[in-house]
């Protein structure tokens, strides 16, 4: 139901599409994405690592809101979809937006209008608690 196709990475970024597709396989949502870049699964440092895992929608006290997290990653938690601009504002967490464009001039990748992009797809899960997420590294 939701996949995350990674097309590009280095040390520090990863860029990607994050899509939500309806029970009939059509996408109903379809954004550009930024993560940390891949280091080894290390907390608050990296990517979570490719795979299939439950994606749950839960009360977040640092957000003070629900949002949808990624669950059973190996030595990890708190991996979730939220809104941010920049690649070092993340945690292990997927930040969609509307586009990616090089806001602050440091040579990756930011998004615009992550706020809305994260809204647009939490309207896309309305009426779920719990789907999966298939993560795909194509880079």
């Amino acid at each position: 139901m939701v996949k995350l196709f990674r097309f590009w990475g280095d040390k520090n970024q990863t860029t990607g599409t994050l899509l939500v597709c309806d029970p009939k396989g059509q996408p109903c949502f379809m954004r550009p994405c930024i993560e940390r870049g891949d280091r080894n699964n290390e907390r608050n440092e990296s990517r979570v690592p490719a795979g299939v895992y439950p994606l749950v929608l839960e009360y977040s006290p640092r957000f003070k809101k629900e949002l949808w997290e990624i669950k059973d990653v190996p030595n990890r938690s708190e991996c979730k979809i939220h809104p941010s601009n920049f690649w070092d504002q993340l945690n292990g967490c997927i930040a969609p937006g509307a586009k990616l464009l090089d806001i602050d001039k440091d040579g990756y990748y930011d998004v615009t209008q992550s706020q809305g992009s994260v809204r647009a797809f939490e309207a896309a899960l309305k009426g779920y608690s719990e789907v999966t997420i298939e993560i795909i590294d194509l880079d």
